[in-house]
């Protein structure tokens, strides 16, 4: 299993029982399609919030939860293309683009920013339900990363300066006489930090360690030598 999955097995599963059913966010100023997709996302067991702008749904908050967005190209206003690359940075939300006119440039373009899918209206009730579908499992796969990175950001905070130093010092490659000789400390020192600091980060092998730097996105570079 994957170190850094096992370490958040029991965090995941707490989660799972206690996490709220996904919600479908749908922009359309549309009222018949909002209330449509409405009736088809409850039935599919999902809650639904709509909104008839764009303007109206960024003024609701943020919420880490599962979700995806409806939205529709054509807004007042604000447009879906531009609504798309405001909540870009919102891994969370999928976005599911519909379109009563498919235009081949602007379905390009929203592919290449992430859209989930491009679908025109009257859309096929399979094919809204399966791209909702895919889009929320992307939407919990982004939460459970975050929740575990996290974690890990947590874990590494409790380690002291040094212990700081020898797990980059580690995760390079070097041996624990390297180490010692890098940062002008015993061999036997090296061996207490490093201990501690594994505990520390429940890193059960240099493996599990390593992954976790990587997924820090951790560097020798950023080494501050302890005094």
């Amino acid at each position: 299993m994957h170190a850094l999955q096992s370490i958040a097995l029991p965090l995941e599963a707490t989660a799972q029982r206690a996490a709220p059913a996904p919600t479908v966010f749908i922009v359309d100023e549309d009222e018949f399609v909002r209330a449509s997709l409405d009736v088809l996302m409850r039935t599919a067991g999902w809650q639904v919030e709509c909104f008839a702008s764009a303007e109206e749904f960024l003024v609701r908050p943020r919420s880490l939860q599962p979700g995806c967005l409806v939205l529709d190209v054509s807004l007042p206003q604000l447009d879906g293309l531009a609504l798309q690359k405001i909540v870009a940075d919102r891994r969370e939300m999928p976005v599911i683009f519909v379109t009563s006119q498919r235009d081949v440039g602007t379905t390009v373009r929203a592919m290449k920013a992430g859209a989930v899918d491009f679908l025109t209206k009257p859309f096929n009730r399979h094919a809204i339900l399966s791209a909702v579908q895919c889009a929320l499992e992307q939407s919990m796969k982004a939460l459970a990363e975050e929740s575990l990175l996290r974690l890990l950001r947590n874990r590494y905070a409790t380690l002291t300066p040094r212990e700081q130093e020898v797990l980059l010092l580690v995760v390079s490659g070097l041996l624990n006489k390297q180490v010692a000789g890098e940062l002008g400390i015993s061999e036997i020192t090296v061996k207490s930090h490093r201990g501690k600091m594994m505990r520390k980060m429940a890193a059960e092998s240099l493996a599990a360690l390593v992954r976790m730097a990587a997924q820090l996105r951790l560097s020798v570079g950023d080494r501050r030598f302890a005094s």
